[in-house]
């Protein structure tokens, strides 16, 4: 079994009165891609905004290889938001040959690499377009680039294929299949339960703060009689899960 990379005990966070994380405890293990799934309102990204340091939990622990996350802990990470934040004033080639460099490419590298990137998205087009002249959809491949762009042992995607039509979903899902070949560690957020099914080896499903389900798709699917995991979540929220 390999070693697990992310580890979370008994963490529980709360927003004035209202209690978001409650006792949470989880592993994600080195190489594995993990489903971090959930209603809205679950505690998804809360759990991961705390991972990264952004939240401070009320309680318990959250560690990237057994320490607290630092931007400068060895760990290379690409963290693709909910919430997506690039400069929209200025042109899509300097902005990701920008971040590259942030990232500890050389210039040379971080253009070369943004190039071949545009041209695979079809975005060729685009190199010296501002970034709020493009589509959200666009915008999206953009920054999904800059967050693979220095080969992360880390990534994690919060909503990566939000918008995205069937085949621009198809292709960033081959891409995260790449770098999972590659031995990155994927943390995936997903309302979509095929992406799910397709990329995940194990997932958690978060209700109220809690684990409604966790474990292998394989084990959490037996646990379930059977079900699918669009089966499973519908079971799990039953009608609020076609309210958010």
């Amino acid at each position: 079994m390999k070693a697990d990379i992310i580890t979370i005990a008994d963490f529980s966070m709360r927003f004035g009165k209202t209690t978001v994380i409650d006792n949470l405890s989880f592993t994600v293990r080195r190489g594995e891609t993990f489903g971090l799934l959930g209603s809205n309102g679950s505690g998804k990204t809360t759990t991961l905004r705390a991972l990264l340091g952004i939240y401070t939990p009320m309680a318990g622990t959250l560690h990237i290889e057994g320490k607290p996350y630092q931007v400068d802990g060895g760990v290379k990470l690409g963290y693709l938001p909910e919430e997506r934040g690039l400069y929209k004033k200025e042109s899509v080639i300097d902005v990701m040959t920008y971040f590259g460099q942030l990232k500890g490419l050389s210039r040379h590298d971080a253009h070369e690499f943004s190039l071949k990137y545009l041209e695979r998205v079809g975005l060729a087009e685009k190199v010296k377009t501002r970034l709020d002249k493009l589509s959200g959809g666009q915008q999206q491949k953009v920054q999904l680039g800059v967050t693979i762009m220095n080969n992360p042992d880390l990534l994690i995607l919060d909503e990566p294929t939000k918008g995205f039509d069937p085949v621009n979903r198809r292709l960033l899902m081959d891409i995260v299949e790449e770098h999972q070949k590659k031995g990155a560690t994927v943390i995936f957020v997903s309302h979509q339960m095929e992406e799910v099914e397709r990329l995940c080896d194990r997932i958690i499903l978060l209700k109220d703060g809690n684990a409604a389900a966790y474990g292998s798709i394989k084990e959490v699917r037996k646990k379930f009689d059977g079900k699918s995991l669009d089966e499973i979540f519908l079971k799990v929220y039953g009608q609020k899960a076609g309210q958010n």
